[in-house]
């Protein structure tokens, strides 16, 4: 397994490997869990050559969220990485990524306003621009993100289809714990407690998903359940709880044909998101 942390020797790299095999990135910030793992396998099915990019993205983050606190361990990760035979892990530092004068960034409207995007403003352009450049960089022909971050995900997918860019771009089912909260390197920060009332997310999840197969069509009544669910114990804050058309992201008053189910909440000083996809069988 490569170790690689510099923009240039990565760029001369793929050129290199791209001759012959076909490269599939999975991008991420470290500290990796079960579901980062399960992205580099199904990037192992896609492709000859599979690069693991370690990078805590300093310009997705605002004044007031978690960079410095933000987990890190690259041994551990690298350890993980090695048992599951990656070939490549791109590990640039801050400053190799955007050097001093740094000023070029890319915005993907209209998706950056739903969601996350309304109380994390900036975060999208930083996530666009850093995957941006780690394209440029990496040169794949694939990318795989986790459909845990659903707005991300077709965010991604949007600057790609705009930009022309040749690159396939594969969406992974959220992994989730045994006990159904959707794994996440901030869950490390929960305490006992407070991942006790985390579970509340995907059970509001499981019940929308019941009512929807029963017929239940009506966005308002399905927000309600949710609500409802997630106020059975206190301490949890609710940020937003959508369901979107899963093209534009805009509210739905009734689902016609599909719709997803978003919502996003702090418990305790953790914030956590989660989502499902409502579609007719």
């Amino acid at each position: 397994m490569k170790i690689i942390k510099t923009v240039r020797e990565m760029q001369q790299l793929s050129d290199e490997l791209r001759k012959t095999k076909k490269i599939t990135l999975v991008p991420t910030m470290g500290y990796l869990h079960e579901g980062h793992l399960a992205l580099v396998r199904r990037a192992t099915e896609l492709g000859h050559v599979v690069v693991v990019s370690i990078f805590v993205n300093p310009i997705q983050f605002g004044p007031q969220e978690d960079l410095a606190k933000y987990p890190r361990d690259f041994d551990r990760d690298a350890a993980l990485l090695e048992k599951e035979k990656t070939d490549i892990i791109f590990y640039p530092d801050a400053d190799e990524m955007y050097p001093g004068a740094f000023s070029t960034y890319v915005e993907v409207k209209k998706l950056e306003d739903h969601l996350c995007g309304k109380s994390r403003v900036g975060h999208f352009v930083g996530v666009a621009t850093v995957v941006a450049k780690l394209f440029n960089i990496v040169k794949p022909h694939f990318a795989v993100f986790g459909q845990k971050d659903y707005q991300q995900l077709i965010i991604i997918e949007k600057m790609v289809n705009d930009l022309n860019m040749d690159i396939e771009i594969i969406g992974h089912p959220t992994i989730r714990e045994q006990d159904g909260l959707a794994m996440s390197s901030r869950n490390t920060y929960l305490s006992p407690e407070e991942r006790d009332k985390a579970l509340l997310i995907s059970r509001s999840l499981k019940k929308v998903e019941e009512l929807f197969r029963e017929g239940e069509r009506n966005t308002a009544t399905l927000k309600k359940e949710v609500e409802d669910l997630l106020h059975q114990k206190e301490g949890i804050n609710i940020e937003y709880v959508n369901l979107c058309d899963t093209d534009t992201l805009e509210e739905l008053g009734t689902i016609r044909n599909k719709a997803v189910l978003a919502i996003a909440c702090r418990i305790g000083k953790t914030r956590l998101i989660d989502n499902t996809i409502l579609t007719e069988a």
